[in-house]
């Protein structure tokens, strides 16, 4: 098969969909079989697949340009319409925007600038954590088995405990950031508290570290609000983005403040530099997707399509425990066997539902934000036979 034979292998056990088409929720393979996508390609395609509107934006882009030149040195209208787009759902103080190619690569650059900017070198980060897979990301990643192979890594990383307000004394002025997942996605959904949040808050304010959240997953209307700190009433000092952010096409970002952007302009010039960043298509389509979220999505919805999966899948017995926020989640069930029989058979019920990494015990649900609440009832009731036709 040329796919095992031409293409690097992430896993011996790929799903191997071989995929054709795909629109709205679902995928095709060559057969002609739907698929229902109930992770939207993990986090990516959170208006479904292949929204017009998007795919408007790409085709009229495309006929105007592709890339042009280095990221900086030309102005282009979709850089400065994605920029607009993004700004202004975005509170004051997070008004800069550096776009790049992933959520990995504005996490590669927040762990630069929280440097430049402190003078200092020292990074804490959280025990479950994953920030990606690049050797600076996954310094600051916990999971160890992901790591072990590939050391050494950055120096100076220290790893605290999420919702354990004492350990927050381990972040002292040698600290230059604090790289927290408002919520973590790798780890099973794990959610901090409004208290936590607010004493991480003031810990960094008390010392001069600066606070990132990687809302990579967790951001751009997952959680039910655009970005998941607005729950808790507290504001980064640097915020990563990717993921859905592209609608499809792949795109980071990094935001600050324009005091700590500009930073990278000198002492050196060129601090941080890109290639394909703010690539011109992806911009396109990037503020297409946010110009959708913003006035097609109904936020205050997604409590109630939540709500389905929760009460349907969520009162068998062999569900352990349920970590939501929004349509996030993660299913806890007695082992990474039983999880995996169930991935199974919902791909053989043409529904596809996926594990984490670091938390083999849960399976995930991130549903497009546009499904509709027919669909979230039909495709809860299938996942529920799943887990019972899976049942020793």
């Amino acid at each position: 098969m040329d796919f095992l034979n031409l293409l690097g292998q992430t896993s011996p056990y790929p799903l191997l969909l071989e995929i054709d088409r795909a629109e709205g929720l679902f995928l095709y393979d060559k057969q002609g079989n739907a698929y229902a996508d109930l992770i939207s390609g993990i986090a990516v395609s959170s208006l479904g697949h292949g929204h017009p509107a998007i795919k408007q934006a790409i085709n009229e882009q495309v006929e105007r340009h592709l890339h042009v030149m280095v990221y900086g040195e030309f102005i282009q209208e979709s850089q400065l319409d994605f920029a607009h787009q993004l700004t202004k759902i975005l509170p004051p103080s997070l008004q800069a925007v550096y776009p790049v190619n992933s959520g990995t690569e504005a996490i590669e650059a927040a762990i630069k600038l929280v440097k430049r900017a402190t003078g200092r070198r020292e990074i804490i980060a959280f025990k479950g954590s994953y920030h990606g897979s690049t050797h600076g990301s996954m310094s600051i990643s916990h999971n160890e088995v992901k790591k072990t192979n590939y050391r050494p890594l950055l120096p100076g990383i220290r790893f605290i405990t999420l919702n354990n307000i004492e350990e927050l004394n381990q972040i002292t002025p040698a600290t230059a950031g604090v790289f927290l997942e408002t919520i973590q996605g790798d780890a099973g959904v794990r959610i901090p508290s409004n208290e936590y949040l607010a004493a991480l808050r003031k810990r960094c304010n008390e010392v001069g570290s600066l606070l990132v959240l990687d809302e990579i997953q967790c951001g751009l209307g997952r959680t039910g609000s655009y970005f998941a700190f607005e729950h808790f009433s507290v504001l980064p000092d640097i915020l990563c983005l990717g993921k859905a952010l592209g609608g499809g096409m792949p795109m980071g970002a990094l935001v600050t403040s324009k005091d700590n952007m500009a930073l990278f302009k000198e002492n050196p010039m060129l601090g941080h530099i890109t290639t394909f960043g703010g690539h011109p298509v992806a911009c396109a389509s990037a503020a297409a997707f946010l110009r959708v979220l913003t006035s097609e999505i109904d936020l205050k919805m997604l409590p109630k399509i939540a709500d389905i999966f929760l009460d349907t899948i969520g009162k068998h017995k062999d569900i352990k425990e349920i970590r939501n926020k929004g349509l996030m989640f993660a299913f806890d069930m007695e082992s990474a066997a039983r999880v995996e029989k169930v991935v199974k058979r919902c791909l053989e019920k043409k529904i596809l539902t996926f594990w984490f990494l670091s938390h083999p015990y849960s399976f995930r649900l991130a549903p497009p934000l546009n499904i509709t609440l027919e669909q979230a009832t039909h495709f809860a009731n299938e996942i529920l036979k799943a887990i019972e036709d899976t049942c020793d």
